[in-house]
């Protein structure tokens, strides 16, 4: 899912959506409904290895952006494969849904509750929901806890996982120490440019170690690219697999095109805020007229607090705010080139949504979406603002082979399977657990040791 368009809100999996039961809601106010050990386990299969029991602590999941998409992705996987799957979240209700062998159980937040961004909360108050909290873990016995953030379901879900001695795994989704810099920076733009930036340097650094300390405690971590992947076993110690993301293909298609002019479009997606750079479009808008271009514009989906700036600062620019499913497809494939300037992404969901459209994209060479573009092949990687403007003008060089890198776009996209993506986290959690029995009386520090990291060395 993009940052601010809920792109596969409907697909529950790669090839369309799935037609479930309605959901049973029940009241947490005073008993969690309790999970029989066996359920989602195979009834007349003795051989077949028993899946493992995962609960999730989805600290977003309702919401419009990537990790929320993730966590849906991965709690409907475990739907449709009959796994054993508890899903914990914070919502504006309080209820308990039971679908087959997942549940899924929602925490209100309160009316102290704080925003924090577009769609996000943090509840100073949430330690309210403990006992709700301990009583369905207790009730639907995990094997392995997984937390996802920095936040309301994380911190209480973690803490309870600690005290009643289950282990956990923890994904890195978000960097939030950048964003957060990202965000001073602007909101001291009155500053002296030198220690504005000594600052925001310190916030940064002093976030990003309270952070890696709050993943510290588990057994095994998932990062979204390899520069990730290495910081968090540098700086924790802790085996870390990649865990990459999908796309739904079908959804998203170059068959989807219904725009006939020859106007060159330049798309974005994504939430208009400081950490996605995009006061960097109008600067691109100006030097591709001062490079003589005209018959162009910019189709910039998405909502935040940028867009009455980049509203009033560029003269060829679309604002439809954010789509959904079919209309954000039409969206993707009318585009001609997809620009994403940011330097702080972890992966870049939408960058494969718009490889799935046949859509090239240009990124920056900071962050994850670069580990997703092969450039000159699917689009192109810039290292700094003028090579990305140059990339724009290749791309819109007649001389360049652009049919071939939409195709090659739309094949990258076809092989993002969100199966695939959980089928190797499910291989994870079983190796985590393998190696948990192995060393079930060491410290959780040694446990991981003999966990090979995702290019298949030992972590030593």
């Amino acid at each position: 899912m993009t940052e601010t368009a809920r792109s596969e809100h409907a697909a529950d999996s790669d090839v369309g959506q799935s037609s479930r039961t309605p959901a049973m809601h029940l009241d947490l106010g005073h008993d969690v409904p309790e999970m029989p050990p066996n359920q989602g386990a195979p009834q007349n299969e003795a051989d077949t290895p028993r899946v493992p029991r995962i609960a999730l602590l989805a600290d977003s999941f309702l919401e419009v952006n990537g990790l929320a998409l993730t966590c849906r992705q991965l709690h409907d996987f475990a739907y449709r494969r009959r796994f054993p799957f508890l899903t914990l979240l914070a919502g504006p209700n309080t209820e308990f849904r039971e679908e087959g062998t997942t549940c899924l159980a929602q925490l209100g937040f309160s009316r102290a509750s704080l925003p924090i961004d577009s769609g996000l909360v943090f509840d100073p108050v949430f330690w309210r929901h403990y006992r709700r909290v301990k009583q369905a873990l207790e009730n639907f016995r995990p094997d392995l806890v997984h937390f996802t953030a920095l936040s309301n379901c994380g911190i209480l879900g973690a803490i309870v996982a600690k005290r009643l001695g289950i282990p956990t795994v923890a994904s890195w989704h978000t960097n939030v120490h950048e964003f957060g810099a990202l965000r001073l920076s602007k909101a001291t733009s009155f500053l002296p440019d030198r220690p504005r930036k000594s600052i925001c340097r310190f916030l940064e650094s002093f976030s990003l170690a309270g952070i890696l300390e709050f993943y510290r405690p588990a057994r095994l971590l998932f990062a979204p690219n390899e520069e990730l992947a290495t910081l968090l076993e540098t700086r924790t110690g802790k085996p870390t697999r990649i865990m990459r993301r999908g796309v739904n293909s079908h959804l998203f298609s170059p068959e989807k095109r219904n725009r006939t002019d020859d106007t060159f479009v330049l798309g974005f997606v994504g939430r208009l805020a400081a950490e996605k750079n995009v006061r960097f479009l109008p600067v691109l808008e100006q030097a591709l007229i001062a490079a003589g271009r005209c018959k162009f514009k910019f189709a910039i989906v998405g909502q935040g607090s940028e867009k009455p700036w980049l509203k009033k600062n560029m003269r060829f620019a679309e604002f439809p705010g954010v789509l959904e499913g079919e209309d954000l497809a039409r969206a993707y494939a009318n585009f001609d080139l997809f620009v994403f300037p940011s330097y702080s992404d972890t992966y870049g969901n939408v960058i494969q949504e718009s490889h799935a459209s046949g859509v090239p994209a240009v990124v920056t060479n900071r962050g994850g979406p670069k580990f997703l573009v092969k450039d000159g092949v699917n689009g192109f990687v810039a290292r700094n603002d003028q090579h990305f403007v140059e990339c724009v003008l290749r791309a819109m060089d007649s001389q360049t082979d652009f049919a071939k890198m939409k195709t090659a776009a739309r094949v990258q996209g076809e092989q993002a399977s969100w199966d695939r993506v959980f089928e190797k986290v499910y291989s994870d959690y079983e190796m985590c657990l393998d190696m948990l029995r192995g060393f079930s009386t060491t410290d959780c520090n040694d446990a991981g040791r003999g966990i090979g990291d995702s290019r298949g060395r030992p972590i030593g």
